[in-house]
Parts: C-alpha cells; sequence; structure tokens
C-alpha cells in the first residue's frame, strides 16, 4: 500500500481510537474518506435493518433510504459478504442508481455480532478504483470492525 494510503490508514486509526460508538465512528471514517480521495462523490454505510440495508452516516449527495439485501452493489456484496469493485455501474445487473453521476463503485460488506452492513464509495468516474484502494477500503473496514 502506497505511502498516502498507509497514512490515511493511520489517521482513521487515530480518529476512532478509544470511540466505541459505530454510528459516531462511521460518520467519521465517512467523512475521512471523502475527504481525502480524489474523484469520490459518495462515501458513507448501510446498516443491516431486518432484511435490508438502511442509510446510515455519508459524505455527499442524499442517497437511497432503503437497500433490499441482494439488490444493487451494497445488496449484493451484503449478501455474498464479498468486495464488489464496480468498474461501470451500468453494467453491473441491477443497479440502483441512487446518484445519476455515479459511475463507478467499491462496497465493503462488514458484519459483527452488534453491527452489520457495508461501506459504500461511488465515483463519477468510470473505472476509478485500483486495487490498493480497495485493499484501503477494506482496512477501513477492519478498524471500524474492531471498535463494536
Amino acid at each position: 500500500m502506497n505511502s498516502s494510503y498507509q497514512l490515511l490508514l493511520k489517521q482513521a486509526q487515530a480518529l476512532i481510537s478509544g470511540e466505541s460508538d459505530p454510528i459516531a465512528n462511521a460518520a467519521n471514517l465517512a467523512s475521512l474518506v471523502y475527504n481525502n480521495l480524489d474523484n469520490v462523490n459518495w462515501v458513507g454505510f448501510y446498516f443491516l435493518r431486518g432484511d435490508e440495508l438502511v442509510l446510515g452516516p455519508f459524505s455527499g449527495q442524499p442517497a437511497c433510504t432503503r437497500i433490499p439485501i441482494g439488490k444493487g452493489v451494497c445488496g449484493t456484496a451484503f449478501a455474498e459478504q464479498k468486495t464488489q469493485l464496480v468498474a461501470d455501474v451500468h453494467q453491473f445487473p441491477g443497479h440502483i442508481a441512487c446518484d445519476a453521476a455515479s459511475e463507478s463503485e467499491v462496497v465493503v460488506p462488514f458484519k459483527s455480532k452488534s453491527v452489520s452492513g457495508v461501506f459504500d464509495i461511488d465515483s463519477p468516474v468510470l473505472n476509478r478504483f485500483t486495487c490498493e484502494e480497495v485493499e484501503l477500503l477494506e482496512a477501513v473496514c477492519e478498524l471500524y470492525l474492531k471498535t463494536l
């Protein structure tokens, strides 16, 4: 992982260190990533509530409030418990267009005893995200899970 991403990860760890509230930590992590990655238009969390994902803390334009499990990129990531790296959201079967400007997306699922959901990052640029950035975003989720 390059040095700027390592620094961002250290900032994330420092930001949530000592705080156990999942909403506070999700809000700070979403804002940190949103303000430190270029060419992103939305970063946020969705939390499992019953059989759907419900919007949590985010940075960016208003978003879809509820996403059924198995639907869209977020619902698929959660259903499969596998990170989704989507170079062109318009090619993803069943994509849910919360923001028409979004062209590419990464969704990282997370699951703990107390909180489960997805960490979602959108970009207005096709093929925006690299494997190294996926590694960074998964590491941010791992840090988040350690606070729960």
